[in-house]
């Protein structure tokens, strides 16, 4: 299983949140900087959020995650503000592994197709953000569906991963609901990365014998709960 250390930015600092609110915001520095610690620590994969494009001002940060992509020269999974396929494909073009396809997958399903067609299944994901067994959307304040239904529709479109996160438990540092990660997993074929409440060893134990694809760490990282070379072993 593989494990993707969280950058997540906004204002240009890297920033963790609480169940994805603006107000709860807690910053650990410059995003590269961070970066840098956790490829330092044996991490080869990145989760890059770019919060303020998830808040509405998708130009902001642009420059810092092209640099983070160019210098790092590891595989990039990239979300937030991505709002059209011109969005994508610029991404995508600039080394980005694959793009993180959120609110607009729900809106604009028929993106992950056009996606999908020019670069290839890998390189599209499909957000699943569940809350309360529904797809949460616009910034998790609303709710469209059954996220298993999306899941399947997802892949039914094309998307070659899924990201799910479980709203209820994101930020919290209480541990994972195996839960909905089962059913998930009996729906789909697609790998699932899973992110969302990823607080320690027995939680990423719990998910690679699942056999869920990766898992993102964030809060539990960046609070020393969890050390990412630990996290690491116990994935492989």
């Amino acid at each position: 299983m593989k494990i993707f250390p969280a950058v997540d930015i906004l204002d240009g600092r890297c920033v963790q949140l609480v169940q994805g609110r603006r107000e709860t915001a807690t910053s650990f520095g410059e995003p590269w900087t961070c970066a840098k610690r956790w490829l330092s620590e044996g991490a080869d994969s990145l989760h890059v959020v770019n919060l303020d494009g998830a808040f509405g001002n998708a130009g902001l940060n642009v420059d810092l995650i092209r640099e983070l992509v160019r210098e790092t020269g590891v595989t990039i999974q990239l979300g937030g503000g991505i709002r059209s396929v011109a969005d994508a494909r610029g991404w995508l073009e600039a080394g980005v592994e694959r793009v993180i396809l959120g609110t607009v997958a729900i809106k604009s399903p028929g993106f992950i197709r056009a996606l999908a067609d020019e670069f290839g299944n890998a390189r599209v994901m499909a957000g699943v953000d569940a809350r309360g067994g529904e797809i949460a959307i616009d910034g998790w304040q609303t709710t469209a569906g059954n996220y298993l239904d999306w899941a399947v529709r997802f892949e039914s479109l094309g998307a070659g991963y899924l990201l799910y996160t479980n709203v209820d438990v994101e930020g919290l540092q209480e541990g994972v609901n195996f839960t909905p990660v089962k059913a998930l997993l009996e729906r789909v074929r697609t790998p699932v990365i899973v992110a969302g409440g990823v607080s320690g060893v027995d939680d990423i134990n719990g998910l690679a014998q699942m056999g869920v694809y990766g898992a993102v760490l964030g809060s539990s990282l960046y609070s020393g709960r969890v050390r990412l070379r630990d996290a690491l072993e116990a994935a492989r």
